[in-house]
Formats: C-alpha cells, structure tokens, sequence
C-alpha cells in the first residue's frame, strides 16, 4: 500500500473510533490526542498486520506517533519521516575517561554498598507495606484507579528511618534540622561517607574546587508543611529548596567548585553524574560527589501516578515480564566521588570503576508527554558508546531502566537490541532492572542502577533481575540478541574488558546512558617489606563518645572478617578519615590483637593496647618537629628503620652520596659504628649524621601524611 492509503485508512480507523468527523482529523495530530489507550495502540497494530499481511511491533503507535509519521514509515516514503530528524546525527567528541573512587548509599534494606551488594546478589525483595509513620496506607486504597483521592498501590520500597538526624555533627541547630527536608539531611549523611570511602579527609577539601551535583525532583516533606503558616520560620526556606540539597554540602564542607541540583524527573541522578563528568573534563573542578535523592513521605504523588495507570497494583516491578503493568515507588539516595582517571591512577586512589562516556537526549515530540520514543533512545545508546569509543556489540549487561510497562519495558528493549546487536559475535547481551529489588526510586533511580554495576564489576558477578517469569511477548529477545539475567552469574571478559551500560529516562522525555568499565589493575608496590611482628596503630576519632563507641564495633565487626587487610585497615583510618575530637587509638601486632583491644575499650577495662585521649580546636596550625643539635645520638640508631623503611633509608643514601665529597669517612658505616676512626661523638661528625637523620625521619613522616607546620 502507498502512503497515501495507508493515511486515509488511519483517518477513517480514528473516526469510526471516536465519531469525528473525517475533514476533522488532522494527520500530524498525535494518536494520544485521539484517546488512544495502550490496549488501544496494540489492536492498531494488530489491524495493521492483517492489513499488510507484515508482522508489526506492538510499540508501532509508540515509535512512529502521528498519522502521517506511520503512514510514511509503513509506505515506505523515499522522504524523510515528518517526526524524524532531517539532519545527520551528530557525532559525539570521545572523552576523558572518569574514574569513581567512592561510593555511599542508602537503600531499601541496603545502609551501604556492601549491603547492597548482599542484597542484589541473594535477590531479595524488599518491597513492604507502606509503614504507619508515613501515611495509613489502607486510608488512601482502593483497587479501582478511578476512584477520586486512592492510590491502587499500598507498598513500596522504604528506608527503615528517615527522621532520625545527628544535627550537631553537622553543625546544625535541632530548630533549623526540624525544618529541613530530610533528603538533605541524608545527602550531608553520604557526602560525608563516600568522601571518606574515597580516602578524602573533608579538612583536606575544604577551599578546594571540588563539585556537588545533585539529582532531586520532588519535595514531599514540603506538601506536609503546606498551609501551616504559623509553624514557618526563618529555616524553612532554605530547609526546602531543593536547590540547598547541594549547596549544604559545599556549604559544609567548604567546598568552592560547581554546586547545583538537576531535575530531569526520573533521569535526574544520572544526568548529575552524567554533568559532573563534562565538569571534571572541562577543568571546572577537580573532583566531584554526584548523585541523587528520593523519599517518600505522603501518598499525592502516589495518587496521582494512579491516575496516570503507571503504578503496578501488585507493588511489584516485573521487569521485561508479560505481567508488567507498571512500577512501584521507592526511595534511597546514592553518592558517587569522581576524578579523571589519570589524576586518579597518579595518586594511588582505590578506583571501583571508570565511566567511559555518557550521553544526554530528549524525546521530543511523542505519543503523548510521558511517551517515550525508541528512535531517541536508540540515539542516546548509540551517542553514549561513540563518547566511550567502545564498539556497542561489545558491551555484556547493561542496566535498564525497566520500570516494568508492558509497552515501555518494549520499546526500550527494541532500542538495545538495534544498538547493541551491531558487532555482536558473542553470547547475548545481559539486562536486569534493580527496580525489580526495590522499586522505582524516581530521580534516585540513575544513581541506584549505576552503583549496582560498579559493585557487579568489582565483584565479576551479574545479580539477578527479580519478577521474570514469562518473557513480554512483544520483545523478541532472541532476535535482538538480548536475555534477562534471572540467577548470579560470572560475569567473564569476551573481548578483553568488561564493559556495561546504564540507562535512565525522565518521564518527560530527557534520557541518559553511560558505559562503565571494570577498573584498571592495581599498581603493587614491590619496594615495601610486609608488616611482621610490629605493632601497628589504628587511630579512631569522633564526635561524641557514643559516636567512637559504635565506631569501634564496626572497626570490631571489620577486623575479624577473615579477608582483612591489616595494613589497609590501619592505613585507611590513619589517612583517609577525617580526625574528630573524641580520639581512641589501638596497638597491636596482628588484627585478633586489635580487636582484642577494642574489646577491652568497649568493656571499660585496663588494656595495654588502648590509648584513650580527646583534642579540642584551636589556632595551632599543625605539629612542629623538633630536632636537637646534638647530644640525642647513640651508635645503631636508625637500624631498624634503615631494614624495614626503603623511603627512610633511600633518603639516608642519598645524603651519604653527597656527604662523600666533603669528609672521609662514610655515613652509613658511622650510624651503624662500624667506622673504627669516625664515631658520633666526633663535633664534625655528628652534626652532619643527626642532619640526615632528621631529613630521613622527615621524609619517612611526609610518606604518611605527616608534614610539619614548622620545624625547630
């Protein structure tokens, strides 16, 4: 059939549908427009099929939205589709690789990544009944989505506690807390988690031109407020902007780079990440914390999702599934700490994994506001891998964003599978929805799905994707080279790398996809001699002494995992927490010997592995090393450091090397008294040696962390 059949078919299909009149319907009018339901959409489709004697998707109406942008797609026009870009797309600059070197989450049973991990990879389910101190849930039922004020969903995925706030840590008065949006008190919360997770003590940070880039949509804990004049004070401005969700932390934390909050709806935290990437290579900052945030605290927003038809009235997401009639709502925030690759690799940072590219589109004109578009998804796929310069067949999970619509869910496996299967010579690609475990987390949701395929690359496992029982029937898997990933699995390396793929759409049509690849091999350092026999020290600080006492249960918990490592244990928390003022510090030779000391604090008992102490602040801009001129020398002194310490006894070296051209004797025979003409109490002797000393000792601190704010 020509175009112009297929056109005037539609038109007379729409007005016996609706009882228009032909001359009344207009071609570039969207279907939407018509009162065409999704049901509605696939018996079109399915009527064209007879009409064409052709197998059609059931997305058809989804894909090609008006009447004439169908009619020329399916007449096979030699003219550009009226909904299609004329215009070639545009090729995407590749860039500088970004490294994640710390994570912080809060989810729905998971209070950390290690948690999550645990969580994705025994697939529990974590969807509940929505608890009472969040709204009576069986108050605002009903099963019917067309009753006025009901929600058809009573469940959700909820955070244990959301209103519990350590204000004074923060520096926050319990007034300005009791107005701010818990989601700020949350994000402070993992700001300061994941820049420790990435070795960055806050006190180092502070005037840096570090970013903050945060993804939030809606405020709920604001509509509580609506209409209770008397109760606003001068906090409650700042306590609900949304905006503030990111200034707090600079504010915090001092921090001078790029501080904003992105709303793109459901893609909003992976847009943030996706910004805070093009931020860090464009030099406008050094290093960035992204992320997102979502609680749910009062039903409207569920109610009026009802209205839309996008909630599932089971509670569940069934991702990909032939039973998948919409989502559920979740909540849970998420912070990842990014640094170019090479910064990172120059200065020893733990790297989880590297972002290779990413790209942001938007849908444009489509079957309806919320409708979302598989040529714009297929352009954003295919703009995100040329960024990461990774040929897309050879990509093997990629994250969807599966919020389980029959249609959607659809559409977006269309999209993958058109990309994804260019190149493709290996075994199908695999995809999986963490809103299967825990719902939809809205504008939290990017973040949620990408921390999840850093935990699986560090782990070179694939989690399963929960609720796939019967395949959607209008995804053909085999033939886009595409299956859903329903048990853990090895994730092996087919072409040299492991690679992966992370999408999130905004309901509004702004979508985002990012490739992220396992992280480099670690650089072993073959210089250091191992711990043996030695104490070790494990500084502990905090806030309170409540604070340092949960701490210490944790240091517990943590030193008597069996996969420990001792020298990183004490290393992590000698230089890469910040140090507060309620300190503890233990020593001893062996992690049993740690945790056995930490008991003995904890318990209130003599221990002679605890040092017990508590700073204050004050003007005094760090530590001064003295050094004496003479009269604290001994022959051997440094022997043990010059075996064990290579940084002390290069330095030692190096000031024999230029010693030798001034004075007879040698400096490293001297020290260790076997020079029978030269000793230490010689006056032109031991000035130089106590020298050396002190500059190997110096250098040997700076190793560490330590420098001196003078020196005496």
């Amino acid at each position: 059939m020509t175009v112009s059949e297929i056109r005037a078919w539609l038109v007379e299909r729409i007005a016996e549908a609706t009882g228009l009149p032909s001359e009344a319907i207009r071609g570039s009018d969207q279907f939407e427009s018509f009162g065409m339901s999704s049901r509605d959409a696939v018996s079109l489709s399915g009527d064209l099929e007879l009409l064409l004697g052709c197998s059609l998707p059931a997305t058809l109406v989804y894909e090609y939205p008006s009447i004439d942008a169908l009619a020329h797609h399916l007449g096979a026009s030699p003219g550009p589709s009226p909904n299609t870009a004329s215009a070639a797309r545009e090729g995407s600059v590749v860039g500088q690789a970004i490294a994640v070197v710390g994570m912080a989450c809060r989810f729905p049973g998971a209070d950390g990544p290690e948690a999550f991990w645990s969580l994705l990879r025994n697939g529990k389910d974590m969807i509940r009944e929505v608890p009472l101190d969040r709204w009576n849930a069986g108050a605002v039922y009903d099963p019917d989505p067309t009753v006025p004020g009901r929600s058809v969903s009573r469940q959700g995925g909820f955070l244990d506690q959301v209103d519990e706030f350590d204000a004074f840590f923060f520096g926050i008065s319990p007034g300005e807390a009791e107005r701010m949006d818990p989601q700020q008190r949350l994000l402070l919360e993992l700001a300061w988690e994941a820049f420790e997770d990435a070795g960055f003590p806050t006190e180092r940070l502070a005037g840096s031109q570090t970013g903050v880039f945060v993804g939030a949509s809606v405020n709920e804990y604001s509509l509580l407020q609506a209409n209770q004049y008397d109760k606003l004070t001068g906090h409650s401005g700042t306590g609900n902007a949304l905006s503030i969700a990111a200034n707090r932390i600079s504010y915090f934390m001092d921090l001078r780079g790029p501080s904003m909050v992105v709303d793109t709806a459901c893609s909003s935290s992976l847009t943030a990440i996706h910004l805070a990437c093009q931020s860090l290579r464009s030099s406008e900052c050094t290093i960035a914390v992204a992320g997102g945030v979502n609680i749910v605290l009062e039903p409207a927003h569920s109610i009026a999702f009802t209205k839309a038809g996008v909630l599932a009235p089971d509670g569940r997401c069934k991702t990909f599934d032939a039973r998948a009639d919409g989502y559920v709502r979740g909540e849970g925030a998420g912070l990842v700490v990014l640094r170019p690759l090479d910064r990172a690799l120059k200065d020893g940072n733990t790297i989880h994994a590297v972002i290779r590219g990413s790209a942001l589109r938007q849908d444009g004109r489509t079957n309806g506001l919320m409708a979302p578009s598989r040529e714009s998804q297929v352009a954003v796929l295919e703009a995100a891998c040329r960024a990461a310069d990774v040929l897309p067949g050879s990509i093997q999970y990629v994250e969807a964003h599966g919020t389980g619509t029959l249609l959607g869910d659809a559409i977006e496996a269309v999209a993958l599978g058109t990309v994804l299967s260019k190149g493709r010579s290996g075994p199908p690609c695999a995809i999986g929805s963490v809103k299967s475990n825990f719902g939809h987390l809205e504008a939290a949701a990017g973040v949620a799905g990408l921390i999840k395929v850093v935990l699986a690359l560090k782990h070179r496992e694939l989690p399963p994707s929960l609720h796939f029982e019967t395949p959607n029937p209008h995804v053909p898997f085999d033939e886009l080279g595409l299956r859903v990933q329903t048990s853990v699995g090895c994730w092996s390396e087919t072409r040299g790398e492991l690679l992966a793929g992370v999408s999130s759409f905004g309901f509004g049509g702004t979508n985002v996809h990012m490739i992220v690849s396992a992280a480099p091999e670690p650089q072993r350092s073959t210089d250091t001699l191992p711990l043996a026999k030695e104490l070790v020290l494990l500084p502990v600080s905090a806030k309170t002494p409540e604070a340092l006492a949960a701490l210490c249960r944790s240091y517990r918990t943590l030193l008597s995992s069996q996969e420990v490592s001792l020298g990183d244990v004490c290393a992590g928390a000698s230089l890469q927490r910040t140090h507060l003022d309620r300190r503890v510090a233990f020593l001893g030779e062996s992690a049993s010997a740690l945790a056995e000391a930490i008991g003995g604090y904890l318990e209130n008992s003599e221990h002679p592995g605890v040092l017990r102490g508590s700073t204050t602040r004050s003007d005094h801009p760090g530590p001064v090393f003295v050094f004496s001129g003479q009269g604290g020398q001994w022959p051997g002194m440094g022997r043990v450091l010059l075996e064990s310490e290579p940084i002390f006894r290069d330095a030692l070296i190096r000031c024999d090397a230029l010693l030798r051209d001034w004075v007879p004797w040698s400096l490293l025979q001297v020290l260790n008294g076997d020079d029978p003409e030269h000793d230490l109490d010689d006056i032109d002797v031991v000035q130089p040696a106590l020298f050396a000393m002190q500059f190997a000792l110096v250098a040997l601190w700076r190793s560490w962390g330590i420098e001196p704010a003078a020196v005496v």
